[in-house]
């Protein structure tokens, strides 16, 4: 593979509860290795169909108000035709439509180009599955 193009698997366990996931230090770390100093894009993909990636504000709330949010228009119960797995489990696989399991981020000499407050993140609502992967591809 040339230095044009990288990528590494990263494993995540998110444990037995929702979670708003933080991989900004990974992928920060991942970029010292690859990037450079070169200017680029990081890619961020979950092969997962009930897990996403965001853009968020971590620390101060804003990642339990995005679970409470998606609680709010994904509700746990038995509404949803997929039914196989924890009760309500069928909402897990309508996430990735509202919380896509990918992201492109521009990175600037080698660093990610967040703003101020921004993170990258794992978002995972599936009890059933701890063990995730993330893909990262960086391109410069």
């Amino acid at each position: 593979m040339s230095d044009a193009f990288t990528t590494r698997v990263l494993n995540v366990t998110t444990g037995s509860e929702e979670k708003v996931f933080d991989l900004t230090e990974a992928c920060q770390s991942f970029l010292r290795e690859v990037a450079g100093g070169r200017d680029g894009l990081l890619n961020l993909f979950v092969p997962h169909a009930t897990a996403g990636v965001a853009i968020l504000e971590t620390g101060a709330g804003s990642d339990n108000d995005l679970l409470a949010a998606l609680h709010t228009l994904l509700p746990a119960d038995d509404r949803w035709q997929h039914r196989h797995g924890s009760p309500g489990h069928g909402r897990d696989h309508v996430l990735p439509a509202l919380v896509p399991p990918h992201a492109t981020l521009p990175v600037l000499e080698g660093r990610l180009e967040l703003g101020t407050w921004q993170s990258v993140c794992l978002v995972d609502t599936n009890v059933d599955n701890p063990d995730r992967q993330v893909r990262m591809s960086f391109l410069g």
